[in-house]
Protein backbone atom coordinates (compact mmCIF):
# COMPACT_ATOMS: atom_id res chain seq x y z
CA UNK A 1 0.00 0.00 0.00
CA UNK A 2 1.17 3.49 -0.81
CA UNK A 3 -0.09 6.78 0.02
CA UNK A 4 -0.09 9.62 -2.53
CA UNK A 5 -0.29 13.26 -1.66
CA UNK A 6 -1.36 15.63 -4.03
CA UNK A 7 -2.53 18.42 -1.53
CA UNK A 8 -5.55 19.72 -0.78
CA UNK A 9 -6.96 21.50 2.25
CA UNK A 10 -5.32 18.19 4.30
CA UNK A 11 -2.27 19.62 3.99
CA UNK A 12 -2.33 23.48 4.39
CA UNK A 13 -0.58 24.95 6.81
CA UNK A 14 -0.98 29.09 7.87
CA UNK A 15 2.17 31.23 6.18
CA UNK A 16 2.45 34.09 8.64
CA UNK A 17 4.45 36.42 6.14
CA UNK A 18 1.48 36.43 3.68
CA UNK A 19 -1.42 36.01 5.85
CA UNK A 20 -3.07 32.73 3.47
CA UNK A 21 -3.29 29.13 3.89
CA UNK A 22 -0.50 27.46 1.87
CA UNK A 23 -0.43 23.99 0.53
CA UNK A 24 2.78 23.41 1.45
CA UNK A 25 5.61 21.06 -0.74
CA UNK A 26 5.87 18.56 1.86
CA UNK A 27 4.22 15.38 3.20
CA UNK A 28 4.75 17.26 7.16
CA UNK A 29 1.03 16.24 7.95
CA UNK A 30 0.75 12.66 6.39
CA UNK A 31 4.15 11.74 8.11
CA UNK A 32 2.61 13.01 11.61
CA UNK A 33 -0.29 11.24 11.14
CA UNK A 34 1.28 7.69 10.33
CA UNK A 35 4.34 7.75 12.68
CA UNK A 36 1.49 6.20 14.82
CA UNK A 37 0.73 3.09 12.66
CA UNK A 38 2.38 0.07 14.20
CA UNK A 39 3.29 -0.74 10.18
CA UNK A 40 5.50 1.34 7.74
CA UNK A 41 3.42 3.03 4.81
CA UNK A 42 5.27 4.46 2.08
CA UNK A 43 4.64 8.22 1.00
CA UNK A 44 4.89 9.89 -2.03
CA UNK A 45 3.81 13.35 -3.00
CA UNK A 46 3.36 15.10 -5.90
CA UNK A 47 1.64 18.27 -7.17
CA UNK A 48 1.10 19.67 -4.13
CA UNK A 49 -1.73 21.82 -4.80
CA UNK A 50 -5.47 23.01 -3.88
CA UNK A 51 -7.76 20.87 -6.03
CA UNK A 52 -9.35 24.16 -7.59
CA UNK A 53 -5.93 24.74 -9.02
CA UNK A 54 -6.04 20.89 -10.44
CA UNK A 55 -6.15 20.58 -13.96
CA UNK A 56 -6.35 17.83 -16.72
CA UNK A 57 -2.60 17.87 -17.81
CA UNK A 58 -2.86 17.40 -13.60
CA UNK A 59 -5.08 14.40 -13.28
CA UNK A 60 -3.22 12.70 -16.30
CA UNK A 61 0.26 12.96 -14.75
CA UNK A 62 -1.38 11.44 -11.39
CA UNK A 63 -2.68 8.78 -13.50
CA UNK A 64 0.46 8.08 -15.22
CA UNK A 65 2.53 7.75 -12.16
CA UNK A 66 -0.17 5.09 -10.24
CA UNK A 67 -0.16 3.49 -13.75
CA UNK A 68 3.81 2.82 -14.08
CA UNK A 69 3.71 2.17 -10.38
CA UNK A 70 3.96 -1.43 -9.04
CA UNK A 71 1.31 -1.09 -6.00
CA UNK A 72 -1.61 -2.53 -6.20
CA UNK A 73 -3.28 -0.03 -3.71
CA UNK A 74 -3.17 3.39 -3.14
CA UNK A 75 -4.74 5.75 -0.54
CA UNK A 76 -4.31 9.22 -2.60
CA UNK A 77 -4.73 12.68 -0.45
CA UNK A 78 -6.16 14.96 -2.46
CA UNK A 79 -8.56 18.12 -2.30
CA UNK A 80 -11.83 17.67 -2.15
CA UNK A 81 -13.68 20.13 -4.49
CA UNK A 82 -12.32 18.31 -7.57
CA UNK A 83 -11.86 14.91 -6.08
CA UNK A 84 -14.52 13.52 -7.94
CA UNK A 85 -13.09 14.60 -11.50
CA UNK A 86 -10.08 13.02 -10.36
CA UNK A 87 -11.60 9.69 -9.34
CA UNK A 88 -13.54 9.36 -12.45
CA UNK A 89 -10.48 9.11 -14.63
CA UNK A 90 -8.59 6.99 -12.19
CA UNK A 91 -11.60 4.31 -12.31
CA UNK A 92 -11.49 4.79 -16.29
CA UNK A 93 -7.49 4.23 -16.79
CA UNK A 94 -7.00 1.81 -13.55
CA UNK A 95 -10.13 -0.31 -13.02
CA UNK A 96 -7.83 -3.42 -11.64
CA UNK A 97 -6.62 -1.46 -8.50
CA UNK A 98 -7.73 -0.09 -5.20
CA UNK A 99 -7.79 3.77 -4.83
CA UNK A 100 -9.08 5.43 -2.26
CA UNK A 101 -9.15 9.00 -2.05
CA UNK A 102 -9.20 10.74 0.73
CA UNK A 103 -9.11 14.55 2.00
CA UNK A 104 -10.15 16.91 5.01
CA UNK A 105 -12.41 20.13 4.64
CA UNK A 106 -9.94 21.42 7.67
CA UNK A 107 -6.31 21.59 7.89
CA UNK A 108 -4.80 19.37 9.48
CA UNK A 109 -2.76 21.91 10.81
CA UNK A 110 -5.99 23.63 12.00
CA UNK A 111 -7.40 20.84 13.72
CA UNK A 112 -6.16 17.36 13.69
CA UNK A 113 -9.30 15.62 14.30
CA UNK A 114 -10.72 15.00 10.67
CA UNK A 115 -7.41 14.69 8.60
CA UNK A 116 -6.32 11.72 11.04
CA UNK A 117 -9.87 10.33 11.15
CA UNK A 118 -10.26 10.04 7.71
CA UNK A 119 -6.49 8.60 6.38
CA UNK A 120 -6.67 6.06 9.17
CA UNK A 121 -10.45 5.37 7.56
CA UNK A 122 -8.84 5.23 4.39
CA UNK A 123 -5.45 3.16 5.38
CA UNK A 124 -7.65 0.53 7.43
CA UNK A 125 -10.03 -0.10 5.11
CA UNK A 126 -7.46 0.02 1.68
CA UNK A 127 -5.80 -2.51 4.31
CA UNK A 128 -8.84 -5.24 3.99
CA UNK A 129 -7.99 -6.13 0.35
CA UNK A 130 -11.37 -4.18 -0.73
CA UNK A 131 -12.53 -5.12 -4.36
CA UNK A 132 -10.93 -3.24 -6.84
CA UNK A 133 -12.23 -0.37 -8.06
CA UNK A 134 -12.14 4.03 -6.51
CA UNK A 135 -13.38 4.93 -3.55
CA UNK A 136 -14.01 8.06 -1.48
CA UNK A 137 -13.18 8.34 2.57
CA UNK A 138 -14.69 11.49 3.75
CA UNK A 139 -16.71 12.61 6.46
CA UNK A 140 -16.61 8.82 8.61
CA UNK A 141 -18.26 6.85 5.41
CA UNK A 142 -16.29 5.06 2.53
CA UNK A 143 -17.91 4.26 -0.86
CA UNK A 144 -17.36 3.86 -4.37
CA UNK A 145 -16.89 7.16 -5.90
CA UNK A 146 -19.77 6.99 -7.90
CA UNK A 147 -22.44 6.59 -4.75
CA UNK A 148 -20.04 9.50 -2.38
CA UNK A 149 -20.75 13.36 -3.10
CA UNK A 150 -19.79 16.30 -1.68
CA UNK A 151 -22.71 18.38 -0.36
CA UNK A 152 -21.45 22.01 -0.33
CA UNK A 153 -24.39 23.74 1.55
CA UNK A 154 -23.55 20.80 4.78
CA UNK A 155 -19.84 21.41 4.20
CA UNK A 156 -19.54 17.45 4.20
CA UNK A 157 -19.67 13.83 2.15
CA UNK A 158 -22.29 11.80 1.74
CA UNK A 159 -24.01 8.55 0.06
CA UNK A 160 -26.05 9.58 -2.94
Amino acid sequence: MKIMNTGGTFNKRYNPVTGELEVPFDNEAVEEIVKHFSYEVDIAGMLYKDSLEMDQIDRDQLTAILSADDEDVFVVIHGTDTMHLTAEQLAEYLPNRVIVLVGSMIPFSIDKSEASLNLGMALGFAATQPANGVYICMSGIIAPYDQIKKNRDAGRFEIV
